[in-house]
């Protein structure tokens, strides 16, 4: 007869222990010891060994390739991001803020299918998703909805209605009957996501999963969860008064993560943004002290955004710094640039740097702009709108080269920008397109020179 058995796991490395702990000694995590309940089977005897089928290696030639399994999801920018669409047998994991969209997104992949698709919900009845879902259109008689949290009720109904593609919303709210524990739990998020994941594996059925996440951002419950799905999205943005919202992959077994998809919030649900860069440069000031023009690459798309700064005379000890969108070290090392290498005294100002409709920066191409952005704000100038300036800045001040120039010259050309500032060591084999000025730097101080500040 099996015996149960209290233990406690860590949430972050899933280590066990048999009474709590403050700090796990695996990971050194602080209150990160959940209870849980272990079932031990007692042993009655010798167990005669099982058949085990063995797989056989094939040559990689003789492998059928999923690129042509994919199925669109009749989202355009959501497509991007899963480069193509979704694979048949895949386990994909969307996490998000409360309203930021996920459950939106969810029904609009559900329009004109020719399959059938199960949206099992743990949060919602029928009526409130049929509420949600009349705001987006009409839907056909191949969406079935159940409002459940039992996953072996869910299960049933996967066999008795045999969908293509199957959407949980959400993973926290799930429980296994065999699993002691209440939902959300770490022991019940692994076992329920463990039992999708081998379902969607033997039936070819292609599951989406939408999983909580933390006050940090993070998806809740435990971090295996993410090591477990095929694919991981995250939905940004500004927070729920702002339209505009970006779709990011930080993890894709399919394809790559680098792409982003980027929609705006309407009545009719979420709406992809065809033109990034026009809709991110709408409402920009023009001639403003502290306000540059730089290009991102988000994946294999040039996106313009803005930088803004505001650098304003501090006699407080300790300067404030605040950044929004870039990471704080690293603009925090070239505010320490501009005052060794210009001689601009930012110890004795505080800064705040801005990247406004939620976009996050993270490739260093955006140094330049920075440095530019500050410096005009310290000295009160403006650079003048139609200029772009983009390349990554070294400690000693000397401006690096970036990758994909040219298609970030020809993104802004498009834009209308005349006079474009890049690394010097980028001019070499460029095509400048008509009416456009190029010109490049080595080191921030000829930045400086060249705009004037």
């Amino acid at each position: 007869m099996a015996k149960q058995k209290t233990i406690y796991r860590c949430s972050e490395c899933e280590h066990e222990v048999g009474r709590w702990l403050g700090r796990c000694p695996s990971c050194d995590s602080f209150n990160t010891f959940e209870e849980s309940v272990s079932v031990v089977q007692k042993k009655t005897g010798a167990a005669a060994p099982k058949k085990v089928e063995v797989g056989r290696a094939a040559p990689i030639s003789k492998i059928t390739s999923l690129q042509d399994a994919r199925f669109a999801t009749g989202v355009d920018e959501l497509d991007r991001v899963l480069c193509g669409g979704i694979v048949p047998g895949s386990l994909v994991l969307i996490g998000g803020e409360p309203g930021i969209g996920k459950s939106t997104v969810l029904l609009q992949i559900c329009k004109d299918k020719d399959f059938n698709i199960l949206y099992a919900s743990g949060e919602e009845s029928p009526g409130q998703i049929v509420l949600r879902a009349g705001r987006l259109g009409d839907f056909g008689e191949n969406l079935l909805i159940l409002s459940e949290n039992n996953i072996s009720a869910i299960e049933a109904e996967i066999y008795n209605h045999n969908p293509q593609l199957l959407i949980i919303d959400s993973i926290q709210t799930m429980s296994h009957p065999d699993v002691a524990s209440a939902p959300g739990s770490v022991t019940q998020v692994r076992e329920c996501t463990s039992f999708l994941m081998s379902l969607a594996k033997s039936r070819n059925m292609a599951t989406i999963i939408v999983g909580h996440v933390t006050k940090d951002g993070n998806i809740a419950g435990p971090k295996i969860l993410e090591h477990m799905v095929d694919c991981v999205l995250y939905f940004e943005g500004e927070g729920r008064g702002s339209g505009f919202r970006i779709v990011r992959a930080v993890k894709n077994r399919f394809g790559s993560t680098g792409e982003i998809g980027i929609f705006e919030m309407t009545e009719a649900g979420l709406s992809a943004i065809k033109n990034p860069s026009e809709y991110m440069l709408t409402g920009r000031p023009i001639n403003a002290p502290g306000s540059v023009i730089t290009c991102s690459m988000e994946g294999s798309r040039p996106i313009l955004v803005e930088v803004q700064a505001l650098v304003a005379p501090t006699k407080a000890p300790n300067p404030r710094r605040v950044v929004n969108g870039m990471d704080y070290n690293r603009v925090n090392m070239l505010l320490a640039m501009l005052e060794k290498r210009c001689g601009l005294p930012m110890s004795m100002a505080d800064s705040y740097i801005n990247i406004p409709g939620g976009m996050k920066l993270a490739e260093p191409a955006a140094d330049l702009a920075v440095i530019a952005a500050t410096a005009a704000s310290f000295k009160n100038k403006a650079i003048p709108p139609q200029i772009l300036i983009f390349g990554e800045v070294g400690l000693t001040g000397e401006v690096r080269a970036v990758t994909h120039t040219q298609r970030r010259i020809d993104e802004g050309a498009k834009l209308g920008f005349s006079e474009i500032i890049i690394p010097q060591a980028n001019l070499k084999g460029l095509k400048r397109p008509d009416g456009v000025k190029v010109f490049g730097v080595n080191s921030i101080n000829e930045l400086l020179q060249l705009v004037d500040i």
